[in-house]
């Protein structure tokens, strides 16, 4: 997993790529994966160039814009590998601070992976992976995984807290990208209590 702390626009990205796709193809074949240019900038959200804030042709319909849909795309693996995450440590550590601090997420980031879903079916835009295979910040990708299955005691622990931080950091930052950019109020509102919420959570963290 790449850090979340170097202030990556991803979400500009994604947006961009989306309403190029929507241009392209149109409508019907939009949510197509496709590969991702190389991440860097500095950390400002912001509509792409050329855009008004509202949805492109062939984006969704109603009161979606691209951010939105690029946010809930973003969002969704990235909660479903953070839950997965959570999972892991009951069994693999000794630490009472840990135990707790996934004891009292993992309920949480299923709820949050639901209403995420229930926000893009809404859009109109099926769900599909978009990301796979894309060393994303705040994504707990295989071979982050894979280090994690392998290790025990004080190296597991080490590399779950770097993880799930990288993890609520990055979610807390294109959460403030997509109540700058978004268009759809219930979306915008669901950023800002996921901002709130993972802002809060990364206290647990703390030593």
């Amino acid at each position: 997993m790449k850090a979340a702390t170097i202030g990556v626009p991803v979400l500009v990205i994604l947006t961009v790529v989306l309403v190029a796709r929507c241009v392209a193809v149109g409508p019907a074949e939009h949510t197509a994966g496709s590969h991702l240019p190389p991440p860097g900038g500095q950390a400002t959200i912001s509509a792409p160039a050329g855009t008004t804030g509202t949805a492109p042709t062939g984006a969704a319909p109603g009161s979606y814009n691209a951010t939105d849909i690029a946010w809930l795309q973003l969002m969704i693996p990235m909660t479903d590998q953070a839950q997965r995450l959570l999972e892991l440590a009951p069994a693999k550590t000794s630490n009472p601070r840990l135990t707790r601090f996934a004891a009292d997420n993992v309920a949480d980031r299923r709820t949050t992976l639901q209403q995420l879903r229930d926000l893009l079916r809404r859009s109109g835009v099926p769900e599909s992976n978009e990301h796979e295979g894309h060393d994303i910040p705040g994504m707990v990708i295989p071979a982050d995984f894979a280090l994690l299955n392998r290790a025990e005691g004080a190296a597991f622990d080490r590399l779950f807290t770097k993880d799930a931080r990288e993890y609520l950091t990055q979610s807390a930052l294109v959460a403030r990208g997509e109540q700058k950019s978004g268009a759809d109020q219930d979306t915008k509102a669901f950023a800002a209590t996921l901002e709130k919420a993972h802002t809060a959570q990364l206290t647990q963290l703390e030593p």
